[in-house]
């Protein structure tokens, strides 16, 4: 992929305006395209203002020079000479589906179609398209300009000769890629899954507190937020969507069942920080509650079992390497160490231990072991 094309970006919203801001950066001209002017003017009047920001801290020498590369398009006909374009609108199927399709008819037969979703299908989009083989998924984190992590996700019928390039151009990018298979969630969406689900059972269980959940993650477990914390800062329109698709698109399978607490959260408008409002109430003076720490252990050996198990079952079905499983988990969630070294650490036989005693408690699929996970118990192997 010729790192001098055109790029477009499809959706003017904080991911698009960022993915906009990373391509322009790195010395592409951009066109950034939404049909609603109001957000175009609005992303326009955010990316001269970070721009100026990151002159005035000196980490790029002109705002001006940046913002020249950039051009508005309120219409998709100005993607005509881009040779990848990346959507970013909203996570609707259909949607994305109709845009793709509207796109394809205004540009070259050899323009990449990439679309950043975080959960659906990369192979479903590429279907509405006539020209499928050009068809990828690149899903940026956010905010795309700070995350380092990029995954790469070709579809079914996507050109494998496309996979390479795209790798090396988000190199150039300064991001660091990793290849997923088109499955529910890709890497990080479906393996980070029970960080969220498992801290919620315990909570709704009364096995302890949101506060001593996030409190024996952080404290002992060495993560960066807590889990009810965390679900707070995404907002739960997001993250509960995500479960939610990811479960819908797993056939029910109920290692990824959502939550009512988090779907009663939601249809309250109690989205997390943004709303004032989530798990915790942001409204009123923060204070500091006295946090039993004693279930510290049995909290972080559950859910990161959970978690484990979740990336040696990913390892096993090949939706990634382990190489960009660790990489995947440790620089899009900013987990303490990757899965699977954590489970060479404690040992695959002290995982499956964990998971099969959740299983004999509550006789739940949820909790069955990985046959991955299993097979190196027996045999005392470890993953890396």
């Amino acid at each position: 992929m010729d790192q001098y094309i055109i790029v477009g970006v499809v959706g003017s919203g904080a991911m698009g305006a960022g993915i906009a801001q990373v391509a322009a950066m790195a010395g592409h001209q951009v066109v950034l395209y939404d049909n609603n002017a109001t957000a175009l003017e609005k992303a326009k009047a955010n990316l001269t203002q970070t721009l100026q920001k990151l002159q005035e801290k000196g980490k790029i020498p002109s705002a001006d020079d940046v913002l020249n590369r950039f051009s508005f398009a309120g219409e998709v006909s100005a993607f005509a000479k881009c040779g990848l374009i990346i959507e970013a609108i909203v996570e609707k199927l259909e949607i994305k589906k109709a845009v793709f399709a509207d796109i394809e008819k205004n540009v070259s037969d050899t323009c990449i179609l990439a679309s950043n979703t975080s959960s659906l299908s990369i192979t479903s989009i590429a279907a509405a398209c006539s020209r499928p083989h050009n068809v990828m998924g690149l899903h940026f984190f956010n905010p795309a300009p700070l995350m380092a992590l990029v995954e790469v996700i070709p579809a079914v019928q996507t050109n494998p000769a496309h996979i390479q390039p795209a790798k090396e151009l988000m190199q150039r990018w300064g991001k660091t890629p990793v290849v997923a298979k088109d499955t529910p969630g890709f890497i990080v969406n479906r393996v980070a899954r029970p960080y969220y689900g498992e801290a919620i059972r315990m909570y709704e269980e009364g096995i302890a507190s949101m506060e001593e959940i996030d409190n024996a993650m952080v404290q002992s477990g060495g993560f960066k937020m807590g889990p009810f914390t965390l679900m707070d800062y995404i907002g739960h329109d997001v993250n509960y969507v995500v479960t939610e698709t990811v479960f819908l698109s797993f056939f029910y399978d109920p290692r990824y069942k959502p939550s009512f607490s988090q779907k009663r959260l939601l249809e309250a408008g109690w989205l997390g920080r943004k709303a004032g409002r989530g798990f915790y109430n942001y409204n009123e003076p923060a204070t500091d509650k006295i946090v039993d720490n004693s279930n510290n252990t049995q909290i972080v050996e559950r859910i990161v079992a959970m978690l484990i198990n979740e990336a040696v079952d990913a390892l096993h079905l090949n939706v990634a390497t382990a190489s960009d499983l660790e990489t995947a988990m440790t620089k899009g969630v900013n987990y303490p160490k990757g899965l699977l070294q954590w489970c060479d650490e404690w040992s695959a036989a002290r995982c499956l231990a964990i998971l099969d005693g959740l299983y004999d408690t509550y006789h739940e699929d949820r909790y069955r072991a990985s046959v991955l996970l299993r097979r190196h118990a027996k045999e005392s192997k470890r993953f890396l």
